[in-house]
């Protein structure tokens, strides 16, 4: 969420804000004594990009080459990588000031990846910008990727799902989750509504090899609900459903039970709730 410490984080790994305590590392190098040599391996995009407005787009790249000590026999075809890469060919020679949102995060986005990064760090790359613009940023993120580790900040969730293979969850300035999307997200969990309660389900589920846990959710009325928790990799569902035909359970309903990251974002907003107020934190 805002104010978890996102872009405080950001700082401390690009070496632009020096940690009170603790070490900071990025490819194993210390990022306090090794700074020089930590930035040679980062491309790094501000939330709020440093640009010249007055420059050209080719004028800012090639200026940002040489503050990156690029020799220069190399700038121009790597300011011409970038452009090619940033989908700017079109707006070389166009002041900076005159582009859209969308073509000035491009801008950034280009200088970032000029001294060709091995980590490239985002913050926030798609705040403020119109659907089309995010969808563009967002395909031009994706394209990147297979060049650099990428790593960026956001609070749209959707984002995340969509270009992410990891997550991690900050609140309060601590790490709250820090998993792979497809295994946070991919729960081997199930949801099974029979009309009745019936005695022997929940000895019987617990019995199987597929299953770790099982919980009735609800029982009442005329139906009763079950939420079971499966081994991860096993096939679940199915073996649930062979054990309810066999048993004779009066089955309405039998689905596995998807975890969104939202969902699991919105578990521990509510938890956080319960706490009292942490000392501020500031991005």
């Amino acid at each position: 969420p805002n104010g978890a410490g996102k872009t405080t984080i950001i700082k401390a790994l690009t070496g632009y804000l020096q940690p009170d305590s603790g070490t900071v590392l990025v490819d194993g190098l210390d990022v306090l004594s090794q700074t020089e040599a930590v930035q040679e391996r980062i491309g790094y995009l501000p939330e709020n990009a440093p640009l010249y407005p007055e420059l050209s787009v080719q004028a800012y790249l090639k200026m940002m080459a040489g503050l990156r000590q690029i020799p220069d026999d190399q700038i121009q075809a790597r300011v011409s990588e970038a452009v090619y890469a940033a989908g700017l060919a079109d707006h070389l020679t166009r002041p900076i000031g005159q582009l859209s949102k969308g073509y000035r995060q491009r801008v950034g986005l280009a200088q970032a990846i000029l001294h060709q990064p091995r980590l490239l760090i985002l913050d926030e790359p798609t705040v403020g910008l119109d659907p089309t613009q995010i969808v563009e940023i967002r395909n031009l993120i994706q394209r990147l990727s297979k060049h650099s580790t990428v790593l960026f900040s956001t609070h749209i969730l959707p984002e995340v799902e969509l270009l992410c293979d990891r997550v991690i969850i900050l609140m309060r300035g601590e790490i709250k989750v820090d998993a792979r999307l497809a295994d946070l997200a991919g729960t081997n969990d199930a949801i099974l509504v029979l009309d009745e309660p019936v005695a022997s389900v929940l000895k019987t589920l617990r019995g199987l090899d597929e299953v770790t846990q099982v919980e009735m959710v609800r029982a009442g009325g005329e139906t009763a609900v079950y939420h079971i928790h499966g081994v991860p990799g096993a096939d679940l569902t199915p073996a649930i459903y062979r054990t309810a035909v066999a048993q004779g359970w009066p089955v309405r309903e039998l689905r596995p039970d998807v975890q969104t990251l939202e969902m699991v974002f919105n578990k521990l907003a509510v938890a956080e709730e319960t706490l009292p107020a942490a000392a501020d934190h500031h991005e």
